[in-house]
């Protein structure tokens, strides 16, 4: 019996260190799932990974080293930056699509009239009042679906007329 009990308090010692060691390492992943490496965090935040690290040289963003002397960001830490670039965005974004064409060279109308000739469509725009005709080819015309009544815009650039779908 006692060496038994001697291979029981062996094995106890060395279970309950076990569990210790996995309430540590599952303390230990915890925190470092919240660590993420530069090339995630890159992804994450939108931007290229040589651009991720000049942010950290130039301590645009805060990192912890690992003991290996490698970089590791916090996802707070991208959540932040990320929050920062949306206000910027937001406060002197560049717009895209409709919305990136200067309202002057933009006019919103209905199609008044369809002309198909060959290759090559006449379409007559109503815009307040005032016509506009442009020329286009008779593929544009059947991808845009104009026929009369449709709302579109003309879009002015120099001397042509090109025309949008509104």
């Amino acid at each position: 019996m006692p060496a038994l009990e001697l291979a029981l308090n062996r094995i106890e010692p060395y279970t309950f260190r076990l569990i210790s060691l996995t309430k540590i390492s599952t303390k230990v992943n915890r925190t470092m799932s919240e660590l993420l490496k530069p090339i995630d965090a890159a992804q994450l935040a939108g931007v290229s990974y040589p651009t991720l690290k000049q942010w950290i040289y130039k301590g645009k963003i805060r990192t912890t080293k690992t003991a290996g002397g490698h970089h590791r960001i916090a996802r707070s830490e991208i959540e932040r930056i990320i929050g920062t670039a949306k206000a910027k965005r937001s406060r002197g974004s560049k717009p895209v699509g409709l919305e990136a064409i200067s309202g002057r060279n933009k006019l919103p109308g209905t199609v008044i009239e369809c002309r198909y000739e060959g290759l090559l469509v006449q379409v007559t725009i109503d815009v307040g009042g005032h016509e506009i005709t442009s020329i286009i080819t008779s593929d544009a015309a059947r991808s845009l679906g104009l026929k009369e009544g449709v709302a579109v815009y003309a879009l002015i650039k120099a001397t042509e007329v090109m025309v949008i779908r509104g």
